[in-house]
């Protein structure tokens, strides 16, 4: 067990270590990310998700329903818990409130998911790791960018109701939401892709994750590393409360046990990055978000390998 998660683990800590080292010798420059965070959230991680949402059989999506539903509703009771608290306990201010909750809430299945799926459930592990990136895309990713956008909404001093109509058209655009969102129909119609379509956005998405976790430690190398309650508590909440949680809702729920095992070992992957990728995008306070997901990422090599072993 300890071989199948440094197999899965030390990969990632070396593509986040190689794009730290990459800003802080200043081989590319760590304080203008635009054009990366472009190519992730706008072409390669889409397409990843949307290839993987639309080769899957609809028997195969439908199966995984319970998945879906129970980590959807995961998500979405930590991602508001912890934006309230940050709103009223650090008085944040909205927008990144949202992107710190949306870290915590949104485990990084691209990065960390994939591979311990991998190693540990086999091929089949592809597609509820799919399902759940789905999942995240459709709830608490719009959630976090429509708060960004109606906070950058009001900063330009626009009417309440044209800020809440033109932030949520903004927030639903983004290729991030529409593309499992167009994968999962083509899938359920029984639209297949052309074979050629499917090869080329497959390459596309191919570097979505190593690009993302290179992004990652590119974003870290422009500020320090910190370490006070904001981030003990982001830890705790992604590493401890949110498996914890899991496990609470499979025992209460009639869930069938490979599901409900599948859910509480995705439910310990470390906090994602999408936080990070979106407030660079709204030049927002990304060095906290950096230091939750490495402080969670570290954390997790221990609470995952705990998972592991017990389960499996």
């Amino acid at each position: 067990m300890i071989g199948v998660i440094l197999q899965a683990l030390a990969p990632i800590f070396f593509v986040i270590a190689i794009g730290y080292a990459a800003g802080a010798r200043q081989r590319i420059d760590n304080q203008k990310v635009n054009s990366l965070n472009a190519l992730v959230m706008e072409f390669a991680l889409p397409a990843s998700i949307f290839v993987a949402m639309a080769s899957a059989p609809a028997a195969e999506l439908l199966n995984q329903l319970p998945l879906f539903f129970i980590f959807s509703g995961l998500m979405l009771v930590i991602f508001f818990a912890w934006y309230v608290f940050a709103r009223h306990c650090w008085t944040t201010d909205p927008a990144d409130a949202a992107m710190q909750a949306l870290t915590i809430a949104f485990p990084n299945l691209a990065g960390v998911g994939l591979p311990i799926a991998g190693a540990v459930l086999g091929p089949d592990g592809t597609v509820p790791v799919a399902v759940l990136l789905a999942a995240g895309s459709l709830t608490v990713s719009p959630l976090g960018l429509l708060i960004a956008e109606m906070s950058a909404s009001q900063a330009d001093g626009t009417p309440n109701g044209a800020r809440i109509i033109h932030s949520l058209k903004r927030a639903v655009s983004k290729p991030i939401v529409i593309a499992p969102l167009l994968g999962v129909l083509l899938s359920l119609f029984g639209i297949g892709i052309d074979n050629i379509v499917r090869e080329s956005l497959m390459l596309l998405g191919q570097g979505a994750a190593s690009v993302a976790l290179f992004l990652t430690g590119l974003v870290l190398s422009s500020q320090p590393f910190t370490l006070d309650r904001r981030i003990v508590g982001a830890t705790l909440t992604a590493d401890v409360v949110r498996p914890l949680l899991a496990a609470g809702a499979v025992l209460l729920l009639p869930v069938a046990n490979d599901v409900a095992k599948t859910i509480v070992l995705l439910a310990t992957i470390p906090s994602g990055f999408f936080g990070i990728l979106f407030a660079v995008n709204y030049r927002l306070n990304s060095g906290v978000l950096g230091s939750m997901v490495l402080a969670s990422t570290l954390v997790s090599a221990i609470t995952t390998g705990a998972v592991i072993a017990l389960l499996y």
